[in-house]
């Protein structure tokens, strides 16, 4: 919902950063990667019950998430590089709730295999779209440095960080915190749906 707001803001801050970067040789795919990786180790602290190491290894992954990008844009953006952004992030997104599961599974398991079910419904519906929007060649203003076409909604991917950032600070409201992004899931998905019907005739 505020994604666009937001994207200008973070594009100034990490301008720097990823301008030093490529002077080092370092490549955007390495950024992802290494952002990835540094996101599994979040997924395990949260398992292990470290909230405020997984809550800084959250904030590490989506750095790399935006830096990765920056660096891809200085050098040579790459179909390979979309590709693995997008695919690494929604992997993110379904692990970290995951984590929380196997941390108290007889407290979280089932809003969390809630949750990320309708992160099904909000990444299906948003990729499907975005298949569909370039194959008519359809793009978007409010994204036009993206890779694939951006369709918003209620929860993107501010939205979604702030849930995470809200469940490492307050564990224990692990559940409801699930419940109630989930219902906002649902509400995005339905609205993509419609978006679909009527645009895609």
């Amino acid at each position: 919902m505020i994604d666009a707001t937001i994207l200008p803001l973070v594009k100034r801050a990490i301008a720097r950063p990823a301008r030093m970067l490529v002077a080092r040789g370092i490549r955007a795919d390495q950024v992802t990667f290494v952002g990835f990786g540094i996101g599994l180790m979040g997924v395990l602290a949260v398992w292990a019950g470290l909230f405020w190491l997984a809550l800084t290894c959250l904030a590490l992954n989506r750095l790399a998430d935006g830096l990765d990008g920056a660096v891809a844009r200085l050098t040579q953006p790459t179909d390979r590089g979309t590709f693995l952004d997008i695919a690494l992030d929604f992997m993110f997104y379904g692990l970290f709730p995951l984590g929380f599961a196997l941390h108290d599974p007889g407290a979280n398991a089932l809003p969390a295999a809630v949750l990320i079910c309708s992160f099904i419904g909000t990444g299906s519906s948003f990729l499907a779209f975005s298949v569909i929007a370039e194959k008519r060649g359809i793009t978007s203003d409010q994204y036009p440095t993206k890779g694939i076409y951006y369709l918003g909604g209620l929860t993107e991917g501010t939205e979604t960080i702030g849930l995470f950032v809200a469940m490492c600070i307050f564990p224990a409201a692990f559940p409801w915190l699930a419940y109630a992004f989930a219902l906002l899931c649902a509400i995005t998905t339905g609205t993509r749906w419609l978006a679909g019907w009527r645009m895609f005739d």
